[in-house]
């Protein structure tokens, strides 16, 4: 089958069938039950915007990095993508109750302290309640519908929530199809120092990996052995096959015998009664066999790959990010070259960009913009090492040297969705809330703010529905029959217009709701301070004379004349030089090495047209502006 053909398998065909399709009836046990769990057995189609175009479609594709919810993601994929995706790794949210920073700091400054650096929010892990499990048993669901029959998905967690997340993927892919649980110690360290003294420090990750049916590929994978194995093998024929050992044949046939003999490879006892031997090249074994745990016996298998080092060159400084070479192992593993990977929980693209390098086709996804830009600045940087053949893993020859952006029902506002909540929170002048489904109080009302960046559809509302606080309700109305049993503020940024009505009709008492609509009901308000920028286009070069991202430096504590190299605020620059006005088509990628400045003058081509250029500051903002020219 061609790989165009591979890309249109269960393609659904039109847009109204994603709605219509419903996924297959769970019949997988045990079946997990947690307080809120709701059904879900279809979805509805979201529309995805391309923004930027790298290179050319070849060998029939173009991969592809989507800026959005995953749920919406998955559900716009699944129309051409249903049963096509060979192998899903996730790196999903432990439920750690922990909030994941990143340091932002300036290029080619080596101090931490003062006004070069600060640390970014990138994503929360806390979870109300059981909204968790929820989350993550829809987007396994529609993982299940996006893999083909010989697919593997593995899910990458820890113990907070293996057992529940085994439990569900039990459910879904039916306990049948589990297929290894792997057990990763993440480094040699001990972590004593930072461990309770009451409790066994904990340095290991579970991977469940499942196939989607019995028919799942698998690879077996080897790693090199040990120095003081290869010492076994010390003796020489001296005929081309190399060094060799002796190894017993306690049990053998005739026939063994013979065929060992004839191939020269018997070794007859010296002393009656002895076993027989047999020589075991070394040229011919391929190494230990990956098991799914580490052993102390063997010094390799999955203990080989250890945690990130910040001082490492994969290193982006992205908070929870894995080694490389641990996703190299399962791509090796779970895939063919030419097949289809797909990550969306990507983070900084570490499965990407392993997928790249493996000759893979990739798809990502992430709801954190700062992810989106790592990524994909990670992705361009290794594609422009392989054409360069300046790459640190070798002569690499890239099957699937390209890549697109996409936003999936996104508007362009917020780049950080935590961020986002806080600032909404403080804008509106609302007292906030913890550990509870609401986010804060205003004036009487207890506030919810719906995801951002889009518009607010009545599947928002299932958290704040299976969470109410149904006995208060109940005294209230005993109480009152005739008043609200509480009032409620939704803040969204659009919305649909049936949500109001939605939330009263589903929690089956009287509600006082209100809809904010920041769009519309906020407009005078300025979200974030825009970048500011000059440019000259003169001698046929484009020259970017002064780079000042205000929102970055107001977070950094600097004003515009204490910016000596406007160079140490950016993380690259990409400019098409025949911008159609759709997305982007960038000619110059300018992605510098870490400790490495952009150029900043660029020579205009005799054929440019309309420019556009984007550039993006360390905090993974971009600004854009479009140059008329020629």
């Amino acid at each position: 089958m061609s790989e165009q053909n591979t890309l249109n398998l269960g393609a659904a065909g039109g847009v109204d069938s994603v709605e219509k399709y419903k996924f297959e009836p769970i019949k997988g046990y045990p079946m997990l039950h947690w307080h809120g769990k709701r059904p879900f057995a279809s979805t509805q189609y979201y529309p995805a915007q391309k923004k930027e175009v790298y290179g050319e479609e070849i060998n029939g594709w173009i991969n592809k990095v989507f800026w959005g919810d995953n749920l919406q993601v998955m559900s716009h994929l699944l129309k051409e993508y249903r049963g096509a995706v060979d192998l899903i790794y996730i790196d999903p949210p432990f439920d750690s109750k922990a909030e994941y920073k990143k340091k932002i700091k300036l290029r080619g400054r080596k101090l931490e302290g003062g006004q070069n650096s600060f640390e970014e929010k990138q994503y929360s892990d806390i979870w109300n309640n059981d909204e968790y499990l929820q989350f993550m048993y829809e987007r396994i669901i529609l993982s299940r519908e996006l893999l083909k029959d010989t697919g593997t998905m593995y899910l990458h967690c820890d113990y907070r929530r293996s057992h529940h997340l085994r439990c569900i993927m039990d459910e879904v892919f039916g306990s049948g199809n589990l297929v290894s649980e792997i057990v990763w110690r993440r480094s040699t360290s001990t972590g004593s120092s930072k461990a309770r003294s009451n409790k066994y420090p904990s340095n290991h990750d579970v991977i469940l990996m499942y196939g989607k049916t019995s028919g799942y590929k698998y690879s077996k994978q080897y790693v090199p052995y040990s120095e003081e194995y290869v010492k076994r093998f010390k003796f020489d024929d001296g005929d081309g096959r190399g060094l060799y050992r002796v190894d017993n044949l306690s049990t053998y046939s005739q026939a063994t015998l013979q065929k060992l003999k004839d191939d020269n490879r018997l070794v007859i006892p010296k002393t009656e009664g002895a076993n027989y031997g047999y020589k075991r090249y070394i040229k011919e074994t391929k190494g230990i066999v990956v098991d799914d745990v580490f052993t102390q016996e063997v010094d390799d298998t999955w203990l080989d790959i250890n945690f990130v080092n910040p001082m490492a060159e994969e290193g982006t400084g992205y908070p929870t990010q894995k080694p490389e070479t641990l996703l190299e192992r399962i791509i090796n593993t779970s895939t063919e070259e030419g097949d289809l990977v797909f990550d969306f929980f990507m983070g900084s693209g570490t499965t990407l960009n392993a997928a790249l390098n493996a000759g893979r086709r990739f798809i990502g996804a992430d709801i954190n913009f700062s992810s989106v830009q790592i990524a994909t600045k990670r992705i361009l940087s290794s594609i422009e090492a392989a054409s360069d053949g300046r790459d640190l893993l070798g002569d690499l020859d890239l099957r699937y040297p390209s890549l697109e952006v996409f936003n999936v029902n996104n508007y362009d506002l917020f780049k950080n969705p935590l961020e986002a909540k806080e600032l909404l929170l403080e804008i509106l002048e609302v007292d906030s809330l913890s550990g509870t489904v609401y986010d804060g109080q205003k004036d009487g009302y207890m506030v919810k703010i719906l995801p951002v960046n889009r518009i607010a559809t009545r599947e928002d509302l299932n958290e704040l529905i299976s969470n109410f606080p149904y006995k208060v309700f109940e005294k209230r109305k005993e109480d009152n029959p005739t008043k609200p049993v509480e009032s409620i503020m939704l803040v969204c940024m659009g919305h649909e217009p049936d949500i109001r009505a939605h939330l009263i009709q589903e929690s089956g008492y009287k509600l006082n709701v209100e809809v904010v609509d920041v769009l519309r009901d906020k407009s005078e308000v300025e979200f974030k301070r825009e970048s500011e920028c000059e440019m000259s286009l003169e001698g046929g070069d484009l020259e970017v004379v002064s780079f000042y991202p205000m929102n970055l430096m107001q977070k950094l504590s600097m004003q515009k004349e204490s910016v000596g190299e406007w160079r140490e605020l950016v993380e690259s620059i990409v400019i098409d030089w025949n911008y159609g006005g759709a997305s982007m088509e960038p000619s110059v990628v300018d992605v510098p090495g870490k400790n490495d400045f952009v150029q900043g003058t660029y020579e205009i081509p005799e054929d440019a047209g309309t420019i556009k250029i984007k550039i993006t500051d360390v905090l993974s903002e971009s600004y854009e502006e479009i140059i008329q020219h020629g």
